[in-house]
């Protein structure tokens, strides 16, 4: 799920003047001052979507870029609890602001995307083998990672043997209060039991609406009881610096994808944000034709 209403209107931006010419202060290179150029964008931008004062927009270090002419940076914006970062690409003039979806053809970015996913010591179910592979960001309290579970639930026994789902905990702490919770209970059923690991998922998803701060730990724990878990030392786990550093380990993975909001799926490396049915099976179907065509030309 997005993580803040304002930005989603950032989201539209493309190729916006942001300050009129000779507005904003120039080196004698003709590249504008960094920290003026990032007080203009945040000027234009607070102007251009009437961002008062309890938004907090954040607008970070002009970095170079892989295209010739433009910097890049990361904007944060901050709303109470909700927060979300996006990269922008300006000009070196500081004459044009654009978001958008940077792609080099000269590489592959789905065997880039596979090459920073880390698919050891993770949930695995399905055949090693299989020609799809599917992995998956999500957060145990997010509503649209529910649907992305119950989407999963449907269609995978439509393709028995063909598909491989990698599960990667991102939980989204500053918005769901139980969700590193729940994080940890996977993680913990997972390295007492790796195949408990799904029964506990599936617990939770189908409990979601009734999980709170509250009882999220006494929840866990009835759940690790019905997934044939050994109670105490599931308890161990919770508490344990091993558990929560997994936990850890798999959000800063997928802060290295770039992944800011949930769920977001990588199907053989082809990102998808949310739960589309629709999207999803189509990128399956399209990585299986694509596999049985390479099969048949090996076979020539």
């Amino acid at each position: 799920m997005k993580t803040s209403a304002p930005l989603s209107l950032l989201l539209v931006l493309a190729g916006a003047l942001f300050a009129p010419a000779g507005a904003t202060q120039q080196t004698s290179g003709g590249t504008a001052a960094p920290l003026q150029a990032q007080k203009n964008i945040e000027a234009y931008l607070r102007n251009l979507y009437a961002l008062g004062p309890e938004v907090k927009l954040l607008v970070g270090p002009l970095k170079e870029s892989p295209v010739g002419g433009m910097l890049e940076t990361n904007i944060e914006l901050t709303k109470g609890e909700e927060k979300e970062n996006v990269k922008f690409y300006v000009s070196k003039d500081g004459r044009f602001l654009f978001h958008g979806e940077l792609s080099d053809m000269t590489k592959d970015p789905l065997a880039e995307n596979l090459a920073q996913i880390r698919m050891t010591d993770a949930p695995a179910l399905g055949d090693p083998k299989a020609p799809v592979t599917i992995v998956e960001y999500s957060d145990f309290e997010c509503p649209v990672c529910r649907k992305l579970h119950d989407t999963l639930r449907s269609i995978l026994p439509n393709y028995a043997g063909k598909l491989r789902v990698i599960f990667k905990d991102f939980p989204l702490e500053q918005l769901h209060p139980w969700a590193r919770t729940a994080a940890i209970a996977g993680r913990c059923a997972y390295q007492q039991k790796p195949e408990a690991f799904w029964k506990v998922y599936d617990l939770i998803y189908d409990n979601q609406e009734i999980l709170s701060a509250a009882n999220a730990w006494t929840k866990m724990t009835d759940y690790a009881g019905e997934a044939g878990l050994d109670a105490e030392a599931f308890k161990s786990c919770m508490a344990s610096q091993e558990a929560a550093a997994a936990v850890n380990a798999s959000h800063v993975n997928g802060e290295k994808l770039e992944v800011n909001s949930t769920p977001t799926v990588f199907v053989n490396g082809r990102r998808m944000v949310g739960a589309d049915a629709n999207l999803l099976q189509q990128y399956i179907n399209y990585e299986l034709a694509k596999a049985s065509t390479n099969k048949s030309a090996e076979k020539r």
